[in-house]
C-alpha cells in the first residue's frame, strides 16, 4: 500500500519510514487516492505525529472514520467538540484538554504537510483551537469558583466574568504550530463577594487566572495544552495578574511605553465576557491608534529596529526564520510600523493579520504594490518553513534543523530536490524581505547630513566660523540668520519640549540648514520655517514627519521659499504636513468629478449619525485640497486664471455633499416632501458673487441663496414625524449653514 510512495523519498529517508503495521489497519477503510502519499510525507516530516499514532493507532483511525482528517474546520467546530465533553474535576479537565489538543494538532499537521489546506486556514485553525481550550478551561474554573465562593456581579446585579485578551499571533489569528500564547486578563468592576471571608473580586479573579495558566501550561504525563505567557500585562512580572478596566485604562494612558502600543496592535479578546470585552477593546483602541498621523512613533520604532539589528548580529540568529535577517518578524514589523503611524487616521489599517495589513498598504499605495506582493509571498513561504520546523517534534523553535534526516525531510515535503536547493531559495526570500525592511526603515538620514550643518545647529564653533559656515550654504544675511537660529532655540515653545521632542528638533534642524542651499532665498525661507516650527512645536509629531522624510522636508522648503502663505496655512492646519509626502497628489489639484468621488468615499466611511466626524472630515478635505491648489499655483503648475476654477470646484463639491447628507438625515426622520425622492429634492443652492462667477479666492466667503419648489408650503412630509414643506426646507437650509459655518 505504501511501498510505491516510500520509494519516491530521498534515499536517506526510505529506511526511516516504517508503515508495515498500517496496511492491515487501514485496509477496510475508504481512503482518498492521495492518502498513501500524504501518510508517507507526514511520517517522514513529523516525528511527533508518527510517534503518537504508533503508540495509539486509534487516534488516526478516529480521525479517518469521522472524516475530520479530510475536511477543514470553521470557527465553532472546536468549541462544539469540547462542549460535548463532560468534566467533573480539575484533573479531568487537564487530561481532557491535553488529549484533545494532541489529537487536533495531529490532524492539523497532517493537513498542512500534505498540502491539503491553505496556510491562512491552518493558522486560523490553530488559533481557534487555542481559543476553544482557553474558554473551556475558563468556564470550568469560573463555575467551580462561583459555586465555592459566590458569583461576582456588576453594578446592575448581572454576573461578572473576566475578559481574556490574546496577544501577538494568537490575537491576529496567526498562531504557529508549536507557539506559546500570550494572555492579558482584565475584569470590569471591583467589589466584594458575600462569602465569610468577604473575598474581593480582585482575589477571586486572580485565583481563577492562576488556575487557568496552570491548567493550560503545566506539563503532565499527557504533555501541555499551550505554553502560556502573561508577562505582557501592565507592569510585566511585577504587575498584578489581573486588573480592572479602570486600572488598565489608567495604566495605558499614563505609564505604558511605546513598545506596548506595538504589542497591543494584535490584541483580541479570545475568551470571557465578550459584551464587556467590547468596552475594553474600545479603550485599548484609543491607546494604540492616535487620531493623527503619528510620525513620532518612529522614534520608538527606530529603537526597536536597533534592537532587532543587534539581535541579527548574534550567531544564534543566523538560522532563525522568525528573528533572523529577513525573517518573519521583519515582515510583521514593516506592517505594524505603518499601522502605528497611520492607523488612527486610516481606519482600514486597524486590522490584525499581517497579510491583511500588507494588502491594505498596497491598496493605499503606502507600500509599493510589488514590495507588498513580495512580502506576502515571502510570509507564506517563511510561515510554511516555521510550521515544518515545529511539526517535526512539536517544539517551540524557529531554528532550521541541524539533523540531516530532518533537513532532507523538510526540503522534500516543501518541494525541493535537496537541502542546498531549499537553502538557496530561503536565502533569496530573506534577502528580498530584508531589502524592503531596510528601505522602509532607512528613516534616519543623520549619517548622511553634512557635519557642517550639525556644527552650525549645535553652535560648536566660534561665531565668525559659524557665519562662514552659513555662507558656504548660500546664506546672504548670515548675522540675521544666526540670530534667528539662536532666538528659536530659546523660544519658550522649544525650551518646554521633552527630551524626545528635543531629539526630533536636533535631528531635523541640521537637515533644514543643509537643504536650504537648494533654494534661492535661504535667509527668508529659514525665518518662515522657524516661525512654522515654533507654532507646531507642541505637536512635535509633525516635526518628526519632516525629520524622518527628507523628501517631505524638501517639498516644504520649496513651497516656503516661494510663498509665506504655505507656512501660515500649515501652522493653522498642521494635519496637512502629511500631504508633503506625495508630490503626485500635492501638485495635482482635483477636478470636480474627482472631488465628488473622493467625498463620496469619505462620507461612506463615517457613521451616518456622527455629524461631528463629518464636519471634521469635510474641513480636512477642504484644507488638503486648498493646499494642493496653492502648491500647484505657487509652483506655476496651473495658470493663475484656473486657480479660481479649482477653488470653486472644491466649494461646489463640499456644498453638494452637505446638501445630500442633510437631506438624507431629515428624510430619515420626517419623510419625503410631496413628489420627492433621493434623486428629486425640489431644492437648489444658487451661488452669487465670486462663487457664481467661478472666481473664488483662497479666503472668499460663499454667497448663496437656498430655494425650494413646493406647490403648497403647508403640505406635509410622509414620515412618522411629519413636517410642513416650509418647515422641512427651512430646517434643511439651517442645517446646511450649520455644518458649513461651525468652527471646530
Amino acid at each position: 500500500m505504501f511501498n510505491a510512495e516510500i520509494q519516491k523519498l530521498p534515499e536517506s529517508l526510505k529506511n526511516t519510514v516504517d508503515l508495515s503495521q498500517w496496511s492491515e489497519k487501514l485496509a477496510a477503510l475508504s481512503l482518498p487516492e492521495n492518502f498513501s502519499e500524504s501518510m508517507v510525507k507526514v511520517w517522514a516530516m513529523s516525528e511527533f505525529t508518527a510517534q503518537h499514532c504508533e503508540r495509539n493507532p486509534q487516534i488516526l483511525l478516529d480521525l479517518i472514520q469521522s472524516g475530520d482528517l479530510f475536511k477543514p474546520y470553521d470557527e465553532t467546530t472546536y468549541r462544539e467538540k469540547l462542549a460535548q465533553k463532560t468534566i467533573e474535576i480539575e484533573s479531568e479537565l487537564m487530561t481532557t484538554l491535553r488529549h484533545f489538543r494532541r489529537n487536533e494538532m495531529i490532524r492539523i499537521a497532517w493537513r498542512d504537510i500534505a498540502n491539503w489546506e491553505e496556510l491562512t486556514q491552518i493558522l486560523l485553525e490553530l488559533s481557534w483551537l487555542a481559543d476553544a481550550c482557553i474558554q473551556k478551561a475558563l468556564d470550568f474554573l469560573y463555575k467551580e469558583a462561583s459555586e465555592r465562593r459566590g458569583t461576582p456581579v456588576l453594578a446592575d446585579g448581572t454576573p461578572q466574568q473576566i475578559v481574556v485578551l490574546g496577544m501577538g499571533k494568537l490575537g491576529a489569528y496567526e498562531l504557529n504550530y508549536s507557539s506559546d500564547i500570550d494572555l492579558i486578563f482584565a475584569y470590569p468592576e471591583n467589589g466584594v463577594l458575600p462569602d465569610r471571608k468577604e473575598t474581593s473580586y480582585s482575589e477571586f479573579f486572580t485565583r481563577i487566572c492562576q488556575s487557568l495558566v496552570r491548567v493550560l501550561d503545566e506539563i503532565t504525563v499527557d504533555g501541555f495544552v499551550f505554553r502560556t505567557d502573561i508577562r505582557l500585562r501592565p507592569f510585566g512580572d511585577s504587575g498584578a495578574i489581573i486588573m480592572t478596566f479602570d486600572g488598565m485604562e489608567n495604566y495605558y494612558q499614563t505609564q505604558a511605553r511605546e513598545w506596548e502600543r506595538y504589542a497591543m496592535i494584535k490584541a483580541r479578546q479570545v475568551a470571557g465576557d465578550f459584551e464587556q470585552g467590547k468596552v475594553l477593546m474600545s479603550m485599548l483602541g484609543k491607546f494604540v491608534y492616535r487620531r493623527y498621523l503619528d510620525y513620532g512613533a518612529f522614534e520608538e520604532l527606530r529603537s526597536l529596529k536597533a534592537q532587532i539589528a543587534q539581535e541579527l548580529r548574534r550567531k544564534d540568529r543566523v538560522d532563525n526564520v522568525k528573528l533572523g535577517r529577513g525573517g518573519i518578524r521583519e515582515i510583521e514589523f514593516i506592517g505594524q510600523a505603518f499601522q502605528l503611524i497611520r492607523g488612527g487616521n486610516e481606519k482600514s489599517l486597524q486590522v490584525r493579520p499581517i497579510l491583511d495589513v500588507l494588502q491594505k498598504l498596497s491598496e493605499l499605495k503606502l507600500l509599493n504594490p510589488e514590495d507588498a506582493a513580495q512580502l506576502t509571498q515571502s510570509y507564506h513561504f517563511l510561515r510554511r518553513v516555521e510550521n515544518r520546523i515545529q511539526q517535526y517534534q512539536d517544539k517551540q523553535t524557529h531554528d532550521l534543523p541541524t539533523n540531516e534526516n530532518a533537513q532532507t525531510a523538510m526540503a522534500y515535503v516543501l518541494g525541493f530536490a535537496n537541502w542546498e536547493t531549499f537553502l538557496n531559495e530561503l536565502d533569496a526570500v530573506r534577502n528580498k524581505v530584508h531589502g524592503v525592511f531596510d528601505a522602509v526603515f532607512s528613516v534616519s538620514k543623520q549619517d548622511e547630513i553634512q557635519q557642517l550643518s550639525q556644527k552650525i545647529w549645535a553652535g560648536l564653533e566660534d561665531e565668525n566660523e559659524l557665519l562662514d559656515n552659513l555662507r558656504e550654504y548660500g546664506f546672504k544675511n548670515c548675522v540675521e540668520s544666526w540670530a534667528a537660529i539662536c532666538d528659536f532655540k530659546n523660544e519658550p515653545a522649544i525650551r518646554r519640549l521633552s527630551n524626545k521632542g528635543l531629539g526630533v528638533i536636533n535631528r531635523l534642524m541640521p537637515q533644514v540648514i543643509a537643504t536650504l542651499q537648494t533654494v534661492t532665498n535661504p535667509d527668508e525661507t529659514l525665518k518662515r520655517l522657524l516661525t512654522l516650527f515654533k507654532s507646531v512645536a507642541g505637536r512635535n509629531v509633525y516635526l518628526a514627519l519632516l525629520a524622518e522624510n527628507p523628501h517631505a522636508l524638501s517639498q516644504l522648503l520649496k513651497l516656503s521659499s516661494a510663498s509665506p502663505w504655505i507656512g501660515e496655512y500649515l501652522a493653522r492646519y498642521p494635519v496637512l504636513f502629511d500631504e508633503l509626502l506625495d508630490t503626485r497628489s500635492l501638485f495635482e489639484p482635483l477636478k470636480k468629478a474627482d472631488l465628488t468621488e473622493q467625498l463620496n468615499q469619505l462620507v461612506a466611511r463615517i457613521d451616518a449619525e456622527d455629524q461631528e466626524a463629518l464636519m471634521i472630515a469635510l474641513r480636512q478635505f477642504k484644507q488638503v485640497n486648498v493646499l494642493r491648489i496653492a502648491a500647484a499655483d505657487i509652483m506655476g503648475i496651473i495658470p493663475l486664471m484656473v486657480v479660481s476654477d479649482y477653488l470653486t470646484y472644491l466649494a461646489e463639491s463640499i456644498v453638494d455633499c452637505v446638501v445630500k447628507y442633510e437631506w438624507q438625515t431629515l428624510v430619515e426622520k420626517h419623510g419625503y416632501p410631496p413628489e420627492c425622492d433621493d434623486e428629486k429634492t425640489n431644492f437648489a443652492v444658487i451661488g452669487f458673487g465670486k462663487l457664481g462667477g467661478l472666481e473664488l479666492g483662497y479666503g472668499s466667503d460663499l454667497d448663496m441663496v437656498f430655494i425650494y419648489d413646493c406647490k403648497d408650503g403647508n403640505a406635509m412630509t410622509n414620515g412618522e414625524k411629519s413636517l410642513s414643506c416650509s418647515q422641512f426646507y427651512g430646517r434643511l437650509a439651517q442645517k446646511i449653514r450649520h455644518i458649513l459655518e461651525t468652527k471646530l
